[in-house]
This record gives structure tokens, C-alpha cells and sequence, in this order.
């Protein structure tokens, strides 16, 4: 009797969405699952999903396969890298040891089965997901890093446009080989920040009085409405 595989495909990311990531996936692992001779019963995916922002708990395709493992309604996991299952060293290792407890298999299309026989087998269990927290942490740390340089540059890194400014393309492309946006002085939203300003800095007026103010002579945000007092503190 063949073995029933149940498999897991994740992208991080939409951006790993658009460059295919999870057809990638599913082919590594159904040419594995055939040249195992086992049959895949069925297929999970999770696109855009953190595996290290995101527990266990919040991941419903996760849930799914844990509820069917009790149930007994497969016999091997299959990823195409075990970082698919998770990438939280204080979560995922146990995870995977808890499939094994239920009697599941759990394999890599790249790295094998991951076994519990010994304490070295534990131990290399928890070093991988160490290893791929820490990588998560690190690019983290880069893309926050990143973003903060661009913002210090004045350039555009997602989001509405704050109020002052409006997006316009000059033709700056991205690595992705995209027309990005950049910020562009509005010179009538301009003159309100520096009405502001003026008010706050040498009249003494506080955001509230700011705020009376600019209701007052009928001075509008850019929806039309009267500028809150939290966008002025802001």
C-alpha cells in the first residue's frame, strides 16, 4: 500500500509569489513523492506567510494538517526544505517532532527525513530552525535598515503620501526592473504645513488651536474634511 503524503508549499512574501516560488515547490516534491512511490493526497499552500512572524496557531493550512495527523489521514509531510514547516526556534522544532510523536514522517525533498531516534537527532532538529530564525532576524534587521536609508534620503518607500507631498515616476527603476515612485513637493498642501509650522513654532498655538484655526478659515485636509488633531501632533 503507498504511502499518503499530504505536502506544505510557502512563500514569505508576494513577491516570491510572482517569481513562481510555489510551482518550484510543487514540482520538487511530487518528483520526489513519485520516485518514492508514494501518492500525494493532498496539497497545502501559503502564500505570503511568515514562517517567523507567524506562530503555529495563526497559520490555518498548518492547523488543517495538524487536525489530520490526529485523525490519521496521512502518513508522511513533505516540504521542499523544512524551513517550509516554520522558522521560529522556539516553535517549529517541536512541531516537527510533534508530527512524529502522531506517527507522521516528515521529509525534505532536500534534506530527508527528519528523525528523533537519538539526541543527536534532536539536537541537529533544533540547530536548523536556530539557524533559520536567526537568518529571519538578520534580514529583518537589513530591510528596516534599508527602508530607514531611504526615508533619511527622501525617497518613497510605500504607503500614502504624507501630507505635503504628492507620487510622481521620474523613471527610477527598482531591482525588479519597476517604475517606482518618488515624492514630489505639493506646493498648496505645502503651504498649510508651513502655516502650521509657523503657528506652532513662533505663535505658541497648540495642535488644538492649530486645529480651530485651520477649521476656522475653511483650510481642508486632503480629503476634504477638517485636518484632525492627531494628524497636527503627528
Amino acid at each position: 500500500m503507498k504511502k499518503r503524503v499530504y505536502t506544505l508549499y510557502r512563500v514569505s512574501t508576494l513577491g516570491q509569489v510572482e517569481k513562481d516560488d510555489i510551482p518550484m515547490q510543487k514540482e520538487a516534491c511530487r518528483a520526489f513523492a513519485k520516485e518514492q512511490g508514494w501518492e500525494i493526497v493532498k496539497e497545502f499552500s501559503e502564500k505570503g506567510v511568515s514562517g517567523f512572524k507567524k506562530s503555529a496557531k495563526e497559520r490555518d493550512q498548518l492547523q488543517q494538517i495538524q487536525q489530520a495527523a490526529v485523525a490519521r489521514e496521512f502518513d508522511v509531510l513533505l516540504v521542499f526544505m523544512f524551513d517550509r514547516l516554520g522558522r521560529r526556534d522556539d516553535e517549529t522544532p517541536f512541531i516537527v517532532e510533534w508530527f512524529v510523536k502522531q506517527g507522521v514522517e516528515v521529509w525534505s525533498t532536500q534534506e530527508g527525513q527528519q528523525r528523533f531516534d537519538t539526541h543527536v537527532d534532536k539536537l541537529m532538529n533544533y540547530i536548523r530552525y536556530w539557524q533559520a530564525s536567526g537568518e529571519s532576524v538578520k534580514t529583518s534587521i537589513r530591510t528596516r535598515t534599508r527602508m530607514e536609508q531611504l526615508t533619511a534620503e527622501g525617497l518613497y518607500t510605500g504607503g500614502v503620501a504624507a501630507y505635503g507631498y504628492r507620487l510622481v515616476k521620474r523613471g527610477r527603476i527598482n531591482k525588479r526592473n519597476h517604475e517606482v515612485y518618488d515624492l514630489e513637493i505639493d506646493e498648496k498642501e505645502a503651504e498649510v504645513v508651513r502655516l502650521i509650522f509657523q503657528k506652532y513654532v513662533y505663535e505658541g498655538y497648540g495642535a488644538k488651536r492649530i486645529c480651530n484655526y485651520l477649521y476656522e478659515h475653511n483650510i481642508m485636509g486632503r480629503n476634504g474634511k477638517n485636518i484632525p488633531n492627531v494628524s497636527i501632533v503627528r
